[in-house]
């Protein structure tokens, strides 16, 4: 039998994709405007926990200062800054991040600029309540 003449119950599926190699590991990129899945985006996921941990270790008292903080993570305290804007979500949009099916957004996009008004957070990232 070829590929030519399938068998009669033979459902054949065709699916133009590419695999390229990203940061060391392999994704498949679809066409535009093909039906792409939504998946977590750990990094994000990630981002938010530091960001409510670090937030607890300040309020706490643990630390002084950011740039203290920044020096006990071995990290920079405009990268800490940053991350901590995270906290300044509205509970519904960090809902939707962690739930990882309601909302396409990567932690880049969410540290670039977030508005302290949780309306305007809503009508920036496409959700209203």
């Amino acid at each position: 039998m070829s590929r030519a003449t399938p068998i009669a119950e033979t459902v054949t599926l065709h699916v133009p994709f590419r695999l390229m190699k990203r940061g060391g590991r392999k994704e498949m990129h679809v066409p535009d405007g093909a039906a792409r899945s939504q998946r977590t985006d750990s990094t994000l996921i990630k981002a938010l926990a530091r960001a409510y941990r670090w937030k607890q270790m300040l309020e706490s008292g643990d630390f002084a200062t950011i740039a203290d903080l920044a020096r006990h993570e071995g990290i920079a305290p405009s990268y800490l800054t940053r991350i901590l804007r995270l906290t300044f979500l509205a509970p519904d949009i960090i809902e939707a991040v962690l739930e990882a099916h309601t909302m396409s957004i990567t932690a880049e996009e969410l540290r670039t600029g977030i508005d302290d008004d949780w309306d305007v957070q809503r009508r920036t990232m496409g959700r209203s309540q």
